[in-house]
């Protein structure tokens, strides 16, 4: 399986909403690596490191997420993927 990486930022009332916790345990689920972290604007930024398949499906969570949230804009590149991470963590 093809692998791919996500740089992903989220906008929206996606702080203060579970918004990295979820991700992260999203991402787990799908056996991906990578972080997530609140930004000073509001918004959440991810990077997102595995098969394509499950990093496009977490990715596509990003544009709902949690059910408290309320995304309003999700800016995703895809990039080549590094192998950086052995796990997935909350950086900020």
């Amino acid at each position: 399986m093809p692998k791919t990486r996500a740089h992903v930022f989220v906008a929206g009332k996606v702080q203060g909403v579970y918004f990295r916790q979820n991700t992260m345990q999203t991402a787990k689920q799908h056996g991906l690596a990578g972080w997530v972290r609140n930004l000073d604007d509001g918004r959440v930024e991810a990077v997102i490191e595995g098969d394509e398949d499950s990093v496009r499906n977490v990715v596509g969570w990003c544009h709902q997420g949690p059910s408290a949230s309320k995304v309003d804009a999700v800016d995703v590149k895809y990039e080549s993927y590094t192998g950086e991470f052995s796990d997935f963590t909350i950086t900020g």
